[in-house]
């Protein structure tokens, strides 16, 4: 009986995978949990920053709701921030040329309102 760790398909595998680590010895793993893979909803982004770099709070705001919690923060250097910048106006493109132009919102007050009650004095 043949083990599957020396089957033909898996030992060929192992190979071409040997083969790219030698050719791209640069390359970077990635892993990914189950739990971050699931993401979290947010429908509010607060970006401030100090002179060495930029915090983007990610927030769950819910109609009706007076109150919302930070879901996510997310701290960055100057320098990945101007990356982030980037390829989020190169894949807002992409999306567009392949979708249709996305409608910008009217200007959003603080607090937002979604049709629910609004809160009185």
């Amino acid at each position: 009986m043949r083990s599957e760790s020396s089957s033909p398909f898996l030992l060929i595998l192992k190979k071409i995978k040997m083969a790219e680590e030698v050719n791209n010895p640069n390359q970077l793993n990635i892993e990914l949990s189950e739990e971050v893979a699931e993401g979290v909803y947010s429908n509010l982004a607060i970006i401030t920053h100090s002179h060495s770099e930029f915090v983007i709070d990610f927030v769950k705001v819910m109609p009706g709701v007076p109150k919302a919690k930070v879901k996510s923060r997310i701290l960055l250097t100057p320098q990945h921030a101007k990356r982030l910048m980037k390829a989020l106006k190169e894949n807002v493109a992409k999306f567009e040329a392949a979708n249709g132009q996305i409608k910008d919102l009217e200007p959003v007050a603080i607090p937002m309102n979604f049709g629910g009650p609004t809160a009185q004095a």
